[in-house]
């Protein structure tokens, strides 16, 4: 029997592995494994840091494997480039590992993981190849080798961004973003939940622009804290946060949250409406619904309803029934790589099936919106043909709905009713947002 995994490289190792394998998501997988295995702060700190760092930099790892290896990459077994990647990213980016720890743990691996008895001593050559050129190989010139993004994603960057941009977005998605704690205001102030989180050893400041919201460090594991056990904030990005102040739900509101999953808007809603109100949270997934509720519960935010639903069809009940209703749509999530790293190397074709999906979900809960109400649509990507296109053809059919100015904190302007938010710009998600108001 295989001894129990301790070491933050192994982890990294079974992560990446799994991932490559059943094709879940890195984070995700991940979480369940530190679980599991049980490692202590430092070597979960490692293990998060080689699995984010290999998918954030796999096209360059893979680029200075196949300068090293007389081996083709793609005829490499998986847990052999796997084991490749996590040492050379050691030692390329890794300053505070020695690189000699960086060979010697990868070989280390590649003895216990690898059933070809000369797996081991392949490792061996190609990192000790590698390390002869030092920390600083040179860099590709290519910007979508250099910051592993397909070339595909890297032109429709391009074609949206002024010149001088393209690197600076790139450069951001390879980069770690803080963690955001929103406070919940219907159960304390913002200067108690400081203390709350300062006593258990966080390290918090206020957000640049965002009220009620803090930039945290140390947290470890978040549900530990005490002040998450009391739902005294829940977490969320500035850009998901963003949407919701754009919609402005008020106290006694009827809000729809049509695809609702994890919760986050929801709950943004119903605190902002100071838990008085309704808010239907919905989602396709009955697992999801569970946890929508459970959040809620959690926060003490009574308003919020979760509900089944598929948000494609048509629910005769919720016709002309609500004040808002928001539509944060399913999407590419090309947005969020910052967060899911891997997220950038999915195949692109199924892709484009996506705005007809967002077409169908929007002109459908349009209905659902009262004469004089407000319609939120919102997307965590940064492609224009889920974004823009698909709003400008749904107001092109629906005369009765028309942009208006959105309310968004500065340095954001909401003025025209849509506004992207971008990683490099404003420290965000990818994000878009688009208020409608439909007529009297």
């Amino acid at each position: 029997m295989r001894a129990a995994v301790t070491s933050g490289r192994e982890t990294a190792l079974l992560a990446l592995c799994e991932c490559g394998k059943q094709g879940g998501w890195s984070d995700g997988v991940l979480k369940c494994l530190l679980r599991q295995n049980g490692l202590d702060s430092r070597e979960a700190a490692l293990a998060t840091r080689l699995c984010f760092g290999v998918l954030q930099n796999r096209m360059l790892l893979d680029h200075y494997i196949g300068t090293f290896s007389n081996t083709p990459v793609d005829r490499l077994e998986d847990k052999v480039l796997t084991i490749l990647r996590l040492g050379l990213y050691q030692m390329t980016m890794l300053d505070k590992i020695p690189v000699s720890a960086a060979v010697n743990e990868s070989v280390n691996l590649a003895r216990r993981y690898v059933k070809n008895r000369g797996a081991a001593g392949f490792v061996n050559g190609v990192l000790r190849a590698a390390a002869r050129g030092g920390r600083d190989l040179p860099l590709p010139e290519d910007p979508f080798v250099r910051y592993s993004h397909p070339r595909w994603l890297v032109e429709e960057f391009a074609r949206r961004l002024p010149d001088g941009e393209l690197e600076q977005l790139l450069q951001a998605d390879n980069s770690a973003p803080d963690t955001l704690f929103q406070l919940n205001g219907v159960k304390c102030a913002l200067p108690d939940l400081c203390r709350a989180l300062e006593e258990d050893g966080v390290s918090v400041r206020p957000h640049p622009w965002l009220s009620d919201c803090l930039e945290v460090r140390d947290t470890g594991d978040v549900e530990r804290l005490r002040a998450f056990r009391q739902g005294l904030f829940y977490i969320q990005d500035a850009a998901a946060k963003t949407a919701v102040l754009a919609a402005a739900p008020e106290p006694g509101m009827r809000v729809l949250d049509a695809c609702a999953a994890p919760g986050g808007k929801s709950f943004a809603a119903a605190i902002q409406m100071e838990n008085r109100g309704e808010v239907v949270s919905c989602d396709i997934h009955p697992h999801k619904i569970k946890l929508i509720r459970a959040g809620a519960d959690r926060l003490g935010l009574t308003c919020v309803r979760p509900m089944l639903m598929d948000a494609s069809r048509r629910n005769g009940e919720f016709a002309e029934r609500f004040d808002l209703v928001i539509a944060d749509v399913p999407c590419s999530g090309l947005g969020v790589i910052r967060k899911k790293p891997d997220i950038r190397y999915k195949d692109p074709e199924p892709l484009k099936r996506l705005p007809e999906v967002q077409s169908a979900i929007l002109e459908n809960v349009s209905g659902y919106v009262i004469k004089g109400g407000v319609l939120l649509y919102s997307t965590c990507t940064l492609l224009e043909r889920e974004n823009e296109q698909v709003v400008d053809a749904f107001l092109a059919a629906h005369p009765e709905f028309r942009l208006e100015a959105a309310p968004v904190p500065a340095p954001l302007d909401g003025a025209s009713g849509q506004l992207t938010l971008w990683p490099h710009r404003h420290g965000t998600d990818g994000f878009y947002i688009a208020r409608m108001r439909r007529s009297l």
